[in-house]
């Protein structure tokens, strides 16, 4: 399969055509996704229809010109329906395109269908009633991740080049890792969000979540990110991969981590530093991680149930939510000064490869770490680093583990250097990457 951007140009050239590249996309789906349960609303008609009338246009200069695509269930594509994976929620018709869906077809995509997600788009694995399970393309006895599971599965499995997710709790990041693709968590006010938003509903905007790229590779991860930017995000001027100015975090101090996935980290960093960068393991300038994973998991809490109360325990109070707007400003304010010396900081996505299919509640799942039970929950960790200061970080993959699992970490620079943190990503992967 080409990429995104190798399509479109092929278009262009006369060398295939937008119908004949939606028909081969659509043919990988119907001949590989009974067993992956990756592409689970299909509107195979209408991309049919809209890539033979780019074709009667003929061809342009727009970046992904007639390339297919499939987007996350939890965006609205006009007359498809809208659930996010709630059995009550699955006879809801979205009525307009989510302003996303509007401007990748404004660049010349060919939307396909929607791609699975969790109930709620609250779990790192993509299962529901509606749908059922997507599983894992390297091994189909693991997850695809979550809540953009069925997007990284999509793109894993070769079907399309190029999807678009959301992130709250590393709903882009951790699929894109677990799956061996590239994903990018936008800073928070990147990307227009409207036209995602729970079913029947249109509710304000929640904290911590965005919605941003994800694609098979950087360049056309990039080029989309460009295309969704609500305004033009700056770009690093070229560097070789000796410029830059790098902090590793290979573990969090409150959850622990794969060594494999670890090595990787270290790997990544001397790679960079062989090639001239300077690389340091540890920094001052980091704020405190466990007082940041506290606020973090309380600030996800409200935003996720609303406010409502849960467990017995009451509803947070005006009061509660200010002081968490506090703690939070204080602590992008500390990122910023960390980012005054670094490029990037380099971490796990999350903190194991892909994990077996498990349907306990969060709240009482387990996972082996090399042979540690360790609590589910505490992952969240990983995400939270970039989500909490609503930073930008791109899930980049860097090697595989001893089962041929994908490993993937993350990239987190400052805010709105989105493309900084697409470049260094770039920068780790080709550094590491072999045949893997």
């Amino acid at each position: 399969m080409r990429t995104a951007l190798a399509t479109a140009a092929a278009i262009r050239a006369g060398e295939t055509t937008a119908l004949a590249e939606t028909e081969a996309a659509i043919a990988r789906i119907e001949a590989g996704d009974a067993e992956i349960n990756a592409v689970v609303v299909r509107d195979f008609d209408r991309a049919r229809a809209a890539a033979k009338a780019l074709d009667e246009a003929g061809p342009d200069d727009r970046a992904f010109f007639g390339v297919p695509m499939t987007v996350k269930e939890s965006f609205d594509v006009a007359g498809l329906p809208t659930s996010w994976g709630f059995e009550e929620h699955a006879d809801h018709i979205a009525q307009a395109d989510a302003v996303a869906v509007e401007r990748m077809k404004a660049a010349g995509a060919v939307i396909l269908g929607k791609t699975n997600v969790p109930v709620g788009l609250a779990d790192l694995q993509s299962n529901n009633p509606n749908y059922g399970r997507t599983r894992n393309p390297h091994d189909h006895a693991r997850v695809s991740g979550g809540s953009s599971g069925g997007a990284a599965a999509a793109l894993a499995a070769g079907y399309v080049p190029i999807e678009i997710g959301s992130d709250i709790g590393g709903s882009i990041r951790v699929p894109a890792a677990f799956c061996g693709v590239w994903g990018h968590k936008p800073t928070y006010t990147a990307l227009n969000p409207d036209g995602h938003y729970f079913p029947r509903t249109d509710l304000v905007r929640l904290a911590l979540s965005v919605i941003g790229p994800m694609a098979a590779d950087p360049d056309d991860l990039a080029a989309e990110l460009a295309v969704l930017a609500d305004m033009p995000l700056p770009k690093p001027p070229a560097r070789d991969p000796g410029d830059w100015h790098v902090l590793l975090l290979p573990e969090h101090p409150v959850a622990r981590v794969q060594d494999t996935i670890k090595q990787a980290i270290f790997d990544v960093g001397d790679a960079f530093a062989d090639a001239g960068a300077r690389v340091d393991r540890a920094s001052d300038f980091l704020p405190d991680l466990v007082e940041q994973y506290g606020h973090y998991m309380h600030m996800l809490n409200v935003a996720m149930t609303r406010g409502q109360p849960q467990d017995g325990r009451p509803a947070p109070t005006l009061d509660d939510w200010f002081m968490l707007q506090a703690a939070q400003d204080r602590n992008v304010r500390a990122w910023q000064r960390l980012f005054h010396t670094y490029d990037a900081v380099i971490a796990p996505a999350w903190g194991t490869t892909a994990f077996p299919h498990d349907d306990t509640p969060i709240a009482d799942r387990r996972l082996d770490i090399d042979g540690e039970d360790t609590q589910f929950g505490l992952q969240l960790a990983y995400p939270g680093l970039a989500t909490f200061p609503m930073l930008p970080a791109t899930s980049v993959p860097v090697g595989r583990d001893a089962d041929g699992l994908p490993i993937g970490v993350q990239v987190i620079a400052d805010a709105n250097q989105d493309f900084t943190a697409i470049a260094v990503a770039r920068a780790a992967h080709d550094l590491v990457w072999s045949d893997q």
